[in-house]
């Protein structure tokens, strides 16, 4: 279904908006990994990144994230390297299929405008964008699962 410029789903009885004609190929940059010359990225995390994230790397929280308020349902925030994330080494995501929940969106952002109601929308400072195929609605189904996922959405 869609509205102007938004086509939309419903998935567990919550309506999910998406952009429609975005093309995107990720170009291996590396800018959503961290700090760009015009930004400071915050690479936020749930509880149940780090949880994962500590399984699969042996790692302590301490090691990689600190506490940040304010960013709910995100309780965490990366740490970084000379601005980038301490994952990212040598052009390359260390834990790319482990990746949290904010890195498997971009170059998307959801917002949740109204309780039902989420909305994705592309970062306007990713140089894939515009490029490459066209993002079809299943991406974005997959994307709306792993959130409720994470989000403990039943």
């Amino acid at each position: 279904m869609s509205e102007g410029n938004m086509h939309f789903f419903y998935l567990k009885n919550l309506r999910f908006e998406y952009p429609i004609n975005v093309r995107f190929e990720c170009s291996r940059c590396g800018s959503c990994c961290g700090d760009t010359e015009n930004m400071v990225r915050r690479i936020l995390l749930l509880k149940d990144d780090v949880k994962l994230i500590c399984i699969k790397t042996g790692l302590r929280t301490y090691e990689f994230a600190e506490r940040c308020e304010g960013s709910e349902p995100y309780i965490y925030e990366m740490r970084k390297n000379s601005g980038k994330c301490v994952f990212y080494k040598d052009g390359v995501c260390q834990i790319y299929t482990f990746r949290p929940l904010i890195c498997k969106f971009y170059p998307f952002q959801l917002k949740n405008p109204e309780e039902d109601r989420f909305v994705f929308s592309p970062t306007d400072a990713c140089s894939g964008l515009g490029k490459g195929d066209r993002i079809e609605k299943e991406f974005f189904e997959e994307l709306s699962t792993c959130f409720l996922e994470k989000m403990h959405h039943k």
